[in-house]
């Protein structure tokens, strides 16, 4: 079973995470967890219809303050918990990457920035995702890098196999054209300069993973260490979001 992509028309990469195997043969609950690109460019009715029909009522925005000034962010509607975490502290352009740089490692190196210093921010994400009591969404604004790393460390912690991460993390590769074509409508006369624009290749998560074990022993060991995730918590998410 894989994740499941939902249909909007604004968003290009709103999907589903239930279906992937996880812990002790159980699968991730069909449903409850979602991840997306921004959630600010919801402007009509049934697109905004289509997310309160899913049942969505926590919303967790990891984006900067000033791409939420810029873009606007998730229309208020009755019974929504909105929640601003921006985990990444050190911005950059990725239309602007050079060409001749080894573009995964160079995502994945960001990853790694993003990993260190977010501590917190993700910290407080993954407990507002424990404690949510309807379904939860969160985004930033392609749904590719910083949605890509909540959701490996989301269902590293529900038990998920690194090669199903991965696949997740692929899936993203279905919205590249229309993320290149935002791109371009929202820049004219800008060049995009990166070939490797709103790709999202399995090697990233993978790579950035893989620097995550060589610095704290595993992926678990940075879940556990710096973020300070105890077992309780990792029972709490799994009783919630994994099939009995």
């Amino acid at each position: 079973m894989t994740t499941q992509q939902i249909g909007f028309e604004a968003l290009h990469n709103f999907r589903d995470l239930g279906g992937c195997p996880a812990a002790d043969g159980r699968t991730v609950r069909r449903g409850l967890l979602y991840r997306s690109d921004s959630l600010g460019k919801l402007t009509t009715p049934a697109d905004l219809e289509r997310l309160r029909a899913l049942g969505v009522r926590t919303v967790i925005d990891l984006r900067y303050d000033w791409e939420i000034a810029a873009k606007g962010r998730v229309p208020d509607f009755d019974g929504l918990e909105y929640h601003h975490l921006s985990i990444e502290h050190r911005p950059y352009d990725q239309a602007e990457i050079d060409p001749a740089l080894d573009p995964w490692r160079y995502l994945a190196d960001r990853f790694a920035e993003v990993a260190e210093d977010g501590v917190r921010e993700i910290r407080q994400a993954l407990d507002v995702i424990t404690g949510a009591e309807a379904p939860a969404v969160f985004h930033c604004a392609s749904g590719k890098d910083r949605t890509g790393l909540i959701a490996a460390l989301l269902l590293t912690l529900l038990g998920v196999a690194e090669d199903d991460i991965a696949a997740d993390f692929a899936l993203t590769e279905r919205a590249t054209p229309r993320l290149v074509a935002d791109w371009h409508a929202a820049h004219p006369g800008r060049t995009l300069r990166w070939p490797g624009y709103g790709r999202a290749p399995e090697t990233v998560i993978r790579l950035a993973l893989a620097d995550l074990a060589a610095r704290h022993g595993s992926v678990e060991g940075y879940l556990t260490g710096p973020l300070g995730i105890d077992r309780a918590q990792i029972d709490a998410l799994r009783a919630r979001l994994l099939t009995a």
